[in-house]
């Protein structure tokens, strides 16, 4: 009996050593536990079939506001606004579309939508409109990223900006959308970073194979052709990691004080399409360099709210940093808004540990 009682106690003891280390090895955020905050009203027009995958902002006063994706019934994507005193209970609501883009498509260009059907479309595309906002605030504005969406081979980057005050009282002064990416190539996951580079704007347009910036004088020179960004996206083989297959920025990146935190989506090979979070942090002075990486997802989608719709599916458009938590603003099951949490300074020193 005592053999076999100190087998026992072996065998746990070894249990929670490897526990230990799988919890901080693989550091996960915590759900907001009345996930999902936002979900497709009973009865709507705008919105019945999917809210989700929203960009975020806080104001000065610690507020957060979230721009969020939305599906209405003619199959057409347009932006939502919801905004929160505490960053996880958004109440306030408006009742109507905040931004919307009929085409993305320039003059002289082939403009014809299908009919929408969601039973032969059951993911996350509609058959035009806009999708998956970034935002970010940035001398005086906030400047909006998203994909101009015309049908499933007809995805371009753009831009719009507000001034923040009309922003933040609700007036919805959106400047005339540029289409920043090249023309007949299909891009989706690009970022502004909040601050600028020598006095150019930086914006983030891959993370493989490498992490790839472009820095430009004036967005502008982006939708004219004077400046055209090259974005390579070219894995030949999956990572020796967790995030076998890198697909993309998530929310724009976050300035620390231990570099630039990346929230991005990747896919486990072991795990087939299911769409995971990871963390990396940036040099702040260099941020096409990478100084540390999550060796583990951060969330991946595990709640009912995460395979709801779209099984498997974590997407995460925003961020904040409000009163020393991170807060991370996620699309689930392409169909919901939900959030989830950490202390910053536990995430930083997770991915310092790495």
């Amino acid at each position: 009996m005592l053999g076999i009682g100190i087998a026992l106690l072996a065998i746990l003891i070894a249990f929670i050593f490897r526990v230990g280390k799988e919890i901080v090895k693989y550091f996960k955020l915590s759900r907001h536990k009345d996930n999902p905050v936002l979900s497709p009203p009973e009865y709507g027009d705008w919105e019945a079939v999917g809210t989700f995958n929203p960009a975020a902002i806080a104001d000065d006063s610690g507020n957060v506001h979230i721009v969020y994706r939305a599906i209405g019934k003619d199959g057409m994507s347009r932006f939502g606004y919801a905004k929160s005193e505490d960053g996880k209970n958004f109440g306030d609501k408006s009742p109507y579309p905040i931004f919307v883009i009929q085409s993305p498509r320039k003059p002289g260009e082939q403009n014809c939508l299908p009919k929408f059907d969601p039973i032969m479309y059951p993911s996350g595309g509609s058959w035009g409109g806009c999708e998956d906002p970034r935002m970010v605030r940035l001398d005086g504005r906030i400047y909006l990223t998203f994909n101009a969406f015309d049908g499933w081979d007809y995805i371009r980057v753009a831009l719009t900006s507000i001034d923040e005050k009309d922003f933040f009282d609700r007036k919805w002064k959106w400047s005339q959308s540029l289409l920043i990416s090249p023309p007949r190539e299909i891009h989706k996951n690009w970022v502004l970073f909040p601050q600028k580079f020598g006095g150019k704007f930086a914006i983030l347009h891959s993370i493989s194979p490498e992490v790839q910036i472009d820095f430009v004088d004036n967005l502008e020179s982006l939708s004219h052709g004077n400046h055209i960004i090259k974005s390579r996206f070219g894995q030949k083989a999956p990572r020796q990691s967790w995030d076998s297959w890198l697909r993309g920025v998530g929310p724009p990146p976050i300035k620390t004080k231990k570099g630039w935190l990346i929230l991005y989506h990747a896919i486990q090979k072991e795990d087939g399409g299911r769409y995971k979070l990871g963390a990396m942090l940036l040099d702040l002075d260099d941020p096409a360099k990478v100084t540390h990486r999550s060796q583990g997802p951060i969330l991946g989608p595990e709640e009912w709210y995460e395979n709801d719709w779209k099984p498997g599916v974590i997407y995460a458009c925003g961020a904040v940093i409000k009163d020393g938590e991170l807060f991370v603003y996620y699309g689930g099951g392409d169909k919901h808004v939900c959030v989830a949490h950490t202390p910053l300074e536990d995430l930083l020193n997770s991915l310092a540990a790495v």
